[in-house]
Formats: structure tokens, C-alpha cells, sequence
């Protein structure tokens, strides 16, 4: 399921690259919304939502990665995008007034720690994933990187400088959260000591320090000590992270990288679109080929089930697999009876009307078989009944149902239903099965 934030996260700190300091919050959005951006002290506060097809061109940004929309621009993202994507994020807004998010000391430890204080939170929602199918490839004169199919997200990563304290390292990790909290998002951003003033007079780096990046001389870290003897490559693969984060979703995929940076590493998740694109024009034309599922409409269901006004609490059923699963709608409208007497001055549809009319999906579900047409469902349990959420007039309840047991004289659900993909409420249903 898709996740987000418990709570809001507010941070403070200063861009590494212009040097300004800035405040950013980070809020829960609902599913499907994504990662997005918003740049609070601008006067139309645009958004930008955190996509490869926003991401602005290196050469305008070099050095890190950036974000835009209608000219505002959100720039060093993939440090925080890293954690979003392997913390498993999917959905937050976060709010920033300034141009670059603060690079804290660095690394990425200092985010993963507030979305570990604020805690996650599963969403009413499946998550989609990016699979990779085919092999993929980006070059360079000398630098490349590659991804093949993989059953999980595996980074192969090697570093080569001429370079006395950086030199010729290799590194293979598979990427989970616990990996990359312990093994990735500690690791620094770095630069060598001759790149420094160049930097500076190029106008980046404004923010930078011996204590946020890793200024390496020929003899060693300057005015700083090593976290890991191989921080170096471990940040090249935080920046990787990050910038595949970009596809919009978690992937699996093992990604072969030779010296790759930010450049390499969009044009490769570039490539992950477009691919990913083919695999929804694909399901799309296979759905298209395959017969439907079958739909039952409000004069079938007064069919199968004995309700009647006030009492019908299912409008449709959108879909369902016989003997296996079915998906309800219930419009709620203030204009629905129980509305009158029901907290009037702020109306909240009654749970166990709710839960009614989940047995009421899950009665036509378990009565539509031939064999058991003519029969009705009555309650013998109901188990695990949760509200997580009120249900008020406008809102559209999805009903989903799935048969865990299905006999001749007793059924047994589970149940769940959904506003807007958020879950408001789920149970586990018993029914005896009799003859009128």
C-alpha cells in the first residue's frame, strides 16, 4: 500500500550551493498525489511535482539536481528524494520558502531521522512498482550506466579517480530501508580541494563548509573525519538514489553504474519512463482484449437482496469475480434519512450503517451464484470492526469485499471501505445462508 507522513516534519538550514537559508515543512497528501513541491514565498506559491519529466537540465544545475515549474525552481532535491523513495514516501508536499533545500550536514541522515520521528502511515491504496523488462543503457566518454531485470533494487556502483585518497572503488548493495538508513544515507557530499575555489567562483557552494562537505586534499579529509573508509562511492549511490526517485515510483531493477553522476543518472531514469510508458500503452490494449468483469446494477441487486428503501445501502456494484470478490458503491447525499438525527448539526453517516451496507456487497456477492439464488444472508458475526474515519454527506463509500469462506450454509468476508482511497472502515463478516 501507498504510504505517507503521520505528521507534519518542519526543518531549517542552509543551501549548500546559494548559500540561503531556508525553512522547509513536509505534509501528508493523500494516494496517488505524489511528491510534490511548493515554493511557499513566491507570490503564486507554484508547485512542482518531484517528476523526471520536471527535472531541469544539468548544465543549468550541475552538481545537483533540480526541479521546476512556471519558473520557480526547487534545486538539490535528491538527498530527500533518496529518503522518500526508500523509506517508502509515496505521497507529501513539501513546502519550502527558498530556492534549494537545506543541505543539512550533508548526507541524508538528518531527513531519514524526522520522518522517523513523525512516523509513516499506510495509505487505502495499492502502490505501483516499475519493473524493469528489458535491459537499459546510458554512455558517456568516460562513464556509463546500465539496469537489467531484477526481483529486487540492487546498485552496483564503481568510482575511479586519479585520485590518491579517492582511486578505485567497488561497491554492491541490494537497497532496502535498512540498508539505506544504515549503510547509505549517513554519507557525505564531496569535492576535491582544487575543485573548491572553482566552485565558489562559479557561484555554487556558497552554503558549503568543512562540517556539510568533504573537501578531500591529496593527503586526506580536510578538517573532518570519514563516517565510512568508502563515504565517497556510498554518497555517489545516495545521489543515484535520488535521482531514479524521479520515475515517480519504487523500482526493481539492478542498476550497473561506472562513474555515473547526475546527468547519467536522469537520462537513465528518462529512459525508465519511457519504457515504463510502453508497459501502460501495453496493459491498456491487453485490458482492452480481455472480457470484463461482470456489473451489477441497482434492479439486479433488489434481485438478490430483500432490502428496500430506507434500507438499501448499495447503489452498484462496479465489479465482481463470482465466488471471489466484489466492489461496491454507496453515494452518500445529505439528503439520506439517517442524516436527520444523526449529530444533525454535523452529519456523520452511523458506523453500523456502514458496516451494513458492507454485508449488503457482501450479500450479493455470496448470493449471486446460481445455487444460492433465493436464499438470504443473515448476520452471525461481525469481527475486527474498525472506524478509521467519518463518513459525511458528498463523500462516495468504494466497498470491497473478498470471500474467505463460501459454503452452502454459511459465508465468511472480509471487508473494507474507502473515500478517496483512504480507508474508513473494515471488518470481518459472517453470514448463515438460509431459504426464504
Amino acid at each position: 500500500m501507498q504510504k505517507t507522513i503521520k505528521e507534519e516534519i518542519l526543518l531549517r538550514g542552509k543551501g549548500i550551493h546559494t548559500g540561503e537559508d531556508v525553512e522547509l515543512r513536509m505534509r501528508p497528501l493523500g494516494p496517488d498525489m505524489g511528491v510534490i513541491f511548493q515554493r511557499v514565498d513566491l507570490p503564486e506559491k507554484p508547485m512542482a511535482r518531484a517528476d523526471i519529466q520536471a527535472a531541469l537540465a544539468a548544465k543549468k544545475q550541475s552538481r545537483r539536481t533540480a526541479i521546476g515549474c512556471a519558473g520557480a525552481e526547487i534545486q538539490t532535491i535528491e538527498h530527500l528524494m533518496a529518503v522518500f523513495s526508500c523509506l517508502g514516501i509515496d505521497n507529501v508536499l513539501v513546502e519550502i520558502n527558498g530556492p534549494e533545500v537545506p543541505g543539512m550536514d550533508g548526507s541524508a541522515l538528518k531527513f531519514v531521522e524526522a520522518v522517523k520521528k513523525a512516523g509513516v502511515t499506510e495509505q487505502g491504496a495499492p502502490r505501483r512498482t516499475f519493473k524493469v523488462t528489458a535491459p537499459l543503457f546510458v554512455e558517456g566518454e568516460t562513464s556509463a550506466i546500465a539496469v537489467f531485470p531484477s526481483s529486487d533494487f540492487r546498485i552496483s556502483y564503481t568510482l575511479s579517480y586519479s585520485h590518491p585518497v579517492l582511486g578505485d572503488r567497488f561497491l554492491d548493495l541490494k537497497i532496502d530501508a535498512g540498508v539505506f538508513e544504515k549503510e547509505i544515507a549517513p554519507a557525505r557530499t564531496f569535492c576535491l580541494q582544487e575543485e573548491a575555489q572553482e566552485l565558489m567562483k562559479s557561484g555554487m557552494g556558497k552554503g558549503a563548509n568543512y562540517e556539510n562537505t568533504l573537501v578531500v586534499s591529496k593527503n586526506g579529509v580536510i578538517k573532518n573525519t570519514l563516517r565510512f573508509g568508502d563515504e565517497f562511492i556510498r554518497h555517489k549511490m545516495l545521489d543515484l538514489i535520488g535521482d531514479l526517485a524521479l520515475l515517480g515510483m519504487p523500482m526493481k531493477g539492478h542498476v550497473i553504474a561506472i562513474k555515473s553522476g547526475h546527468t547519467m543518472n536522469l537520462r537513465l531514469a528518462q529512459k525508465m519512463k519511457d519504457q515504463l510508458d510502453k508497459q501502460y500503452v501495453a496493459a491498456i490494449k491487453a485490458a482492452e482484449c480481455a472480457p470484463r468483469e461482470a456489473q451489477v446494477d441497482i434492479g439486479t441487486i433488489m434481485k438478490i437482496l430483500p432490502h428496500r428503501y430506507p434500507f438499501l445501502l448499495v447503489d452498484r456494484v462496479i465489479s465482481m469475480e463470482e465466488g471471489r470478490r466484489a466492489v461496491g458503491i454507496k453515494n452518500v447525499t445529505v439528503n439520506d434519512y439517517f442524516f436527520e438525527g444523526h449529530f444533525p448539526g454535523r452529519p456523520v453517516m452511523p458506523g453500523v450503517l456502514i458496516v451494513e451496507a458492507m454485508a449488503q456487497v457482501g450479500g450479493v456477492l455470496m448470493l449471486s451464484p446460481a445455487e444460492n439464488r433465493g436464499k438470504l444472508a443473515f448476520f452471525m458475526a461481525a469481527n475486527n470492526v474498525k472506524f478509521r474515519k467519518p463518513v459525511i454527506p458528498g463523500d462516495q463509500l468504494r466497498i470491497e469485499v473478498v470471500v474467505g469462506k463460501l459454503r452452502s450454509r454459511t459465508g465468511q468476508v472480509a471487508t473494507q471501505a474507502f473515500v478517496d482511497g483512504e480507508m474508513v472502515a473494515e471488518a470481518e463478516l459472517m453470514f448463515a445462508l438460509v431459504e426464504k
